[in-house]
């Protein structure tokens, strides 16, 4: 079974003052989206980079995650970090995830030039960052899924197969 990572990247939700709803979102798409069997190695934490980084770096290390998702911390206030602390811990950055996100939620608010997603690869897994509200995950998430799983093919990272009535994954012919 591979072993997806999600993490709510939210002060307010790791001190408990609200709900973590953003994180349940993506484990609610992930469920509907795909075939494959997965587990999920679940985390919210505080808007602080070296907290940040060092999760992202236990589900891509010792946790064996194919896919980490990010949601929160994209924005442009001071306290949003995370972005850099994917940046500080990929070995390459894929800025078409990025760059597709943004063009997506223009679609729905002008404020969308503000976001900072971006997505990038640590060894053998996939980090994408998605922004901290349930609407717009869904509309970004929506947008970028389709290339991941070649992407997981072409990094080495574990195969994952899309419930073709939900979600259609991108392959180009053998």
């Amino acid at each position: 079974m591979i072993k997806i990572g999600v993490i709510n990247v939210s002060d307010r939700a790791a001190a408990g003052v609200y709900a973590d709803t953003p994180g349940q979102a993506v484990v609610a798409l992930l469920r509907e989206w795909l075939a494959t069997p997965f587990a999920v190695d679940y985390k919210v934490v505080p808007d602080k980079q070296p907290v940040i980084e060092a999760e992202l770096r236990r589900m891509a290390g010792e946790a064996g995650c194919g896919l980490v998702v990010t949601t929160g911390g994209t924005g442009p206030a001071l306290r949003d970090v995370t972005p850099e602390a994917t940046a500080a811990v990929c070995s390459k950055l894929l800025p078409g995830f990025g760059e597709l996100m943004r063009a997506t939620s223009l679609q729905y608010v002008p404020t969308a030039i503000l976001s900072r997603q971006t997505a990038g690869i640590r060894g053998r897994t996939l980090i994408v960052n998605l922004p901290g509200r349930p609407k717009a995950i869904r509309e970004n998430l929506e947008a970028v899924f389709p290339a991941i799983p070649y992407c997981l093919d072409l990094i080495g990272g574990p195969r994952i197969e899309t419930n073709e009535a939900a979600m259609k994954a991108f392959r180009p012919k053998a």
